[in-house]
């Protein structure tokens, strides 16, 4: 996912988020968000090591801008279930519709279907769209240092806080690791994609785990393909893996998960 496609995405959500905000009001959308009920801890399912040593959160997801569509006939629900019957700690469900195929609807068809924590992953640009979030079931998500400011990340930070939801502050570099930390962000997501050059290297987690503060859980993204690249990145330190693609893709979603849990061979 190129640089300039990084920039559309942004573009386009600029879009999507004044568009929305006339359909629904934010003021609507706060009620509803501060209704809720029923939030699941997305960080007390990753504070610790789950009884393998580890936690996957399962991503739903249907295609992407680099690897265009993964699966065209995927179904929420029943990923889900997959998931959960697997043993995965919780999940991550993409809700860009312009180019990753995904939707509300996604995220709240998996999130009926298991009791599984769920991670809003899209583009977060505006603070209507974490109240949004609230409102639509997510019970977590995902801040991108590389398109905020430091002023927006503090404040959706603090948002979600009063929200009661978790955020999973995503960084790629030192440079981006500190600012998150600058802000308080306790959840740190590594991502192994330069977002430049679409390259992958678990070596990002790797690198950077040395760096989180004695408060911080990591959580390594993109690039995880095997049980041997789990373990490299445990080795580390970080037990909390973001799995998307590879699952999606498995002929045996249980099977190939149970299999990275180190719970039997693929």
């Amino acid at each position: 996912m190129g640089v300039h496609i990084l920039d559309r995405i942004v573009a386009k959500k600029r879009a999507e988020v004044t568009k929305a905000k006339k359909a629904v009001p934010a003021a609507d959308l706060e009620q509803r968000a501060r209704a809720r009920k029923d939030v699941r801890s997305f960080s007390k399912a990753l504070a610790q090591p789950g009884p393998q040593g580890i936690n996957i959160i399962a991503e739903v997801k249907r295609a992407s801008p680099s690897k265009g569509v993964i699966r065209s006939d995927l179904d929420p629900a029943e990923y889900a279930r997959r998931y959960e019957s697997a043993g995965a700690a919780a999940m991550s469900v993409l809700t860009d519709e312009a180019f990753f195929r995904g939707s509300f609807n996604d995220l709240r068809s998996a999130r009926e279907a298991t009791y599984l924590p769920v991670l809003r992953k899209d583009f977060i640009i505006s603070s209507y769209q974490v109240i949004e979030s609230v409102a639509l079931g997510a019970d977590a998500i995902l801040l991108i240092v590389r398109i905020l400011s430091e002023h927006q990340l503090k404040g959706y930070l603090s948002l979600s806080r009063e929200l009661q939801v978790d955020a999973l502050v995503e960084v790629h570099s030192e440079e981006e690791l500190d600012i998150a930390s600058g802000a308080g962000a306790r959840l740190i997501g590594v991502n192994n994609r330069n977002l430049d050059v679409f390259k992958t290297d678990i070596n990002t987690s790797i690198r950077l785990a040395e760096r989180f503060e004695p408060q911080q859980t990591g959580v390594a993204e993109s690039g995880i393909h095997s049980r041997e690249d789990i373990l490299k990145i445990r080795a580390a330190g970080i037990f909390n893996f973001l799995i998307g693609e590879s699952l999606v893709r498995a002929d045996d979603t249980r099977g190939f998960l149970k299999n990275l849990l180190g719970l039997e061979e693929n």
